[in-house]
């Protein structure tokens, strides 16, 4: 029988999750009789990925990892909040306890997240999240606004929101601590595209915080 599309999801009842953990145990003894054994030893994965949680955009699929290589938040639109103390804790413990070496803030083009964002719509409790995003268009609002292409103008925005948030990340106290310490921790920004399956480096890597406002600097 052939698979079924990838956007077909009447298949996938509550049975057939659980059918397919038992397909996913036999799959992985097969190639590795220690498979879970080795997992259940503990996790160093060398990177955090803070990224949307939308379902077509999974960590490790579109890396090519392996569970426990990579140490992954998502939330809507892969926002990097400071009142977020859910992303905070994650933040801390992968820079802290398991001492990542790099955190990537990945977005990807047609986020429905940065598209509510753009409209006047009210979508109730998550238009407090979608001011954040709201705020990266006022600030880039010169540039978004000179283009005249509606799909064009989203996808630079997907694409100003990771390098926001990239800079957000900078600003922790988290981040700004493992440099001040000596710690080796890179930030980085990606794009990611759903249609052609190819990562974007947003090219705003840094390893330190020379290049930050002096006002957001603690050390």
């Amino acid at each position: 029988m052939c698979a079924k599309p990838i956007h077909d999801t009447n298949h996938i009842t509550y049975e057939t999750l659980l059918e397919g953990n038992k397909k996913f145990i036999e799959k992985s003894l097969a190639l590795d009789p220690e498979y879970f054994e080795k997992l259940a030893n503990g996790q160093n994965p060398p990177v955090l990925w803070i990224g949307c949680a939308d379902s077509r955009v999974p960590a490790n699929q579109i890396t090519n990892t392996a569970p426990g290589e990579i140490f992954v938040h998502r939330n809507i639109a892969n926002m990097v909040i400071h009142t977020d103390m859910n992303m905070l804790s994650v933040l801390d413990y992968a820079v802290n306890v398991l001492q990542v070496k790099h955190v990537i803030v990945t977005g990807h083009y047609g986020c429905g997240g940065v598209i509510a964002a753009m409209s006047n719509k009210e979508y109730g409790l998550i238009d407090n999240w979608l001011r954040h995003i709201k705020d990266v268009y006022r600030i880039h609002a010169d540039e978004l606004i000179a283009i005249e292409d509606d799909q064009k103008r989203v996808d630079r925005l997907v694409e100003l929101n990771v390098v926001e948030n990239v800079y957000n990340l900078c600003k922790t106290s988290i981040v700004q601590n493992a440099w001040a310490k000596g710690q080796p921790l890179s930030v980085h920004g990606w794009v990611y595209s759903i249609e052609t399956g190819i990562i974007t480096d947003m090219k705003v890597s840094t390893q330190d915080n020379a290049k930050m406002d002096s006002v957001f600097r603690f050390k």
